[in-house]
This record gives structure tokens, C-alpha cells and sequence, in this order.
């Protein structure tokens, strides 16, 4: 049987990354789907089927639309292990794929055409299934396309909403339901406690991927530090109050004084001597 893997695990480091490496699937009354969001370089979603005891993945950029008249691209990419339904956290900067995930959303699906075999449909490039989310309902396709261009790789798909009671031409679900719904955080404010930290306490000195959140926090701290030493300066600057302000500027009436200090005051008369009678 061939490794479905290979390429998933060549393109990653397990000793740096918190991603899974393997993984075996649950038996359960369906299979599994999930949609990751990932702030990766750009925002996009990474949407996984359970087949072969693998998740098969398609990255869409914008991710799904409720609107059947919608066409979203969805990107094939490599195979992924069942685990990786679980992952929320945080991908090392300079690992593959580096940045922040959550579980957008997840449940189970059903498989409906063409034939019996799901993996023989995705060979045949066109896939029609029918989910069972929390945020993801009803008949869905994926249709592979090709040959509009020399830059295309054979892995543009299109994923479609059939017209069916979800269908709905005027709610866009990524921006009324855009939190994870296991942690109900945003992706920027996803937790990083699931990301490998090389012994490292402090994640802003290299040992983990800081958030966009833990970002913004240090940032304000050195802002915090300069106020605090203007503070005494501006006590020192202060006009003085009381005895010293009044020294500082005379009143109206010392002034008076200092403008007539030149001219002396006019001196008594002295008494007139009487003359004795004759």
C-alpha cells in the first residue's frame, strides 16, 4: 500500500512543528471532515476529507459560499493524517505553512456521486457529497478544472454549493461565523500553547511563534515605560504656586510703589516760635 504521507512528512520538520504525524482514523457512522482557517502567509482554508484513512486537502482562499452561482477556487495540496482534524494552534515562522489555525469547523460527510468509490471520484476529478457541520450543510461539490492556462499546476478544483434548502444567496459564512468552534477564538487570538518552544519560556525570543496578539502586547509595553519618566519632568516644569508666584509677578500695587520710589515724600513743617509781648 503506498504511503499517502511521504509528501505530507517531507515537507515538514517534527521536531519543530506541533502538526501530527500520523494518525489513524475512528470508526465511526461517517466519515470526517474539517475546514481549518490558517493565517499563513495569506488567509485561507484549508477544507479535509476523511479517504483512505487520510484527510484529502484543498486550500480556498476565500473559503466557501452558501450562493450555488459562487465558484470558489480550492487548491489540491498533500495528503494529511487523521490527526490533523484536532490541530489548533500555532505553526512555527519558518516552518511549512508557518502561522496561526483554528478549527473553523468539522462533523461528518457522506459521499453521493459519481459511482460508489469516493477515492475513484476524486481520481476522476469531480466529487458531490453532502456535510454535516456545525457551519457546513447540504450538497457540496468539487469539480476539478485545467487547461485555462500554461501556469496551471493540475490541481485547481472549484467548490460549489448545490441548490438545496441551505442555499442561501445573501449571508456569507465566513464573515457571520469567522471563530473556531472548539476554542470559539479568532485566529489572531488563537491559543499558543500547542507550538513547540525549544525549552524556551519566553516566546518572543524565538521560541515560539508569537500571535498577533502577543505582538501588539509587547509593543505597548516600552510606551508605558517612556510616560512614566516624563512624569517627573513635568512636575519640575510647573509654575511655583503661593509665596513664590507672588515674587516671581508683583501685584499692581507693588508696582506703584516702585515706579514713585525716585520721588521722596515732602518733609513737616516745623513749629512757628512765639515772640515774647512788648
Amino acid at each position: 500500500m503506498p504511503d499517502l504521507l511521504h509528501k505530507y512528512r517531507k515537507m515538514r520538520d517534527f521536531g519543530e512543528t506541533p502538526e501530527p504525524a500520523g494518525g489513524k482514523p475512528k470508526r465511526g457512522k461517517l466519515p470526517i471532515f474539517v475546514i481549518q482557517k490558517h493565517q499563513a502567509s495569506h488567509l485561507h482554508y484549508d477544507f479535509r476529507l476523511e479517504m483512505e484513512g487520510v484527510l484529502k486537502s484543498w486550500a480556498i482562499p476565500k473559503g466557501p459560499s452558501y450562493d450555488p452561482s459562487v465558484k470558489r477556487l480550492a487548491m489540491m495540496t498533500e495528503d494529511h493524517p487523521y490527526d490533523y482534524a484536532k490541530f489548533e494552534g500555532v505553526i512555527p515562522a519558518g516552518q511549512y505553512g508557518g502561522g496561526n489555525v483554528i478549527i473553523w469547523d468539522q462533523g461528518g460527510w457522506e459521499f453521493i456521486e459519481p459511482g460508489d468509490d469516493p477515492v475513484k471520484a476524486v481520481k476522476s476529478g469531480k466529487l458531490t457529497f453532502r456535510l454535516y457541520g456545525k457551519k457546513m450543510f447540504g450538497e457540496w461539490a468539487l469539480v476539478k478544472i485545467g487547461g485555462r492556462s500554461r501556469s496551471d499546476k493540475g490541481n485547481e478544483w472549484l467548490l460549489l454549493k448545490h441548490r438545496d434548502e441551505y442555499a442561501n444567496e445573501k449571508v456569507d459564512v465566513t464573515e457571520v461565523a469567522p471563530l473556531s468552534v472548539v476554542s470559539n477564538r479568532s485566529v489572531e487570538d488563537v491559543s499558543p500553547k500547542n507550538v513547540w518552544n525549544s525549552n524556551r519560556s519566553d516566546p518572543l525570543k524565538g521560541g515560539a511563534a508569537p500571535t498577533v496578539a502577543s505582538r501588539l502586547k509587547a509593543e505597548k509595553k516600552p510606551a508605558k515605560k517612556k510616560a512614566a519618566t516624563k512624569a517627573p519632568a513635568k512636575k519640575k516644569s510647573a509654575q511655583p504656586s503661593g509665596p513664590a508666584r507672588a515674587r516671581k509677578a508683583p501685584s499692581p500695587k507693588a508696582s506703584a510703589r516702585t515706579r514713585s520710589s525716585p520721588a521722596r515724600a515732602t518733609p513737616a513743617a516745623k513749629p512757628t516760635r512765639r515772640r515774647p509781648p512788648r
